[in-house]
């Protein structure tokens, strides 16, 4: 799985509501009473920040997951080493004068995962992107 993916699935990306299967025919033809479909509930949203705020809660350390791709990775429980980085850098189509300047790299990089993460269906408020 890719890096970008690992991120979307610690997420909960992905998880949907099962319908449940359809009731057997009865045995007899007697007619059978209308049955309404079952209801599916699908995400459609999922609440980042919510997910996101709720991790950090939770975590001993401070981590500015708002502003820092470090942190960001380590609330998902994710390598946020700087070849991790440079992996998901890389797999994100960074800009090759980014990747030569870690510091600029980690800017593009926290802006373009969420984006991304914007782009698949999660509610990441405007003022982060």
């Amino acid at each position: 799985m890719s890096l970008f993916g690992t991120i979307l699935e610690k997420l909960g990306f992905g998880h949907k509501a099962e319908a449940a299967p359809a009731p057997a025919p009865a045995a007899e033809a007697a007619a059978p009473a209308p049955v309404a479909p079952p209801a599916v509930q699908a995400i459609s949203v999922v609440d980042v920040v919510g997910k996101l705020e709720g991790l950090a809660a939770q975590n001993p350390q401070k981590l500015n997951w708002k502003t820092s791709i470090v942190d960001l990775l380590k609330l998902l429980g994710i390598d946020s080493s700087l070849d991790a980085r440079k992996q998901l850098a890389t797999e994100l189509g960074c800009p090759a004068d980014k990747m030569g300047d870690s510091a600029q790299m980690n800017i593009w990089l926290h802006k373009t995962v969420l984006q991304k993460i914007a782009d698949n269906g999660g509610n990441v408020p405007a003022e982060l992107l």
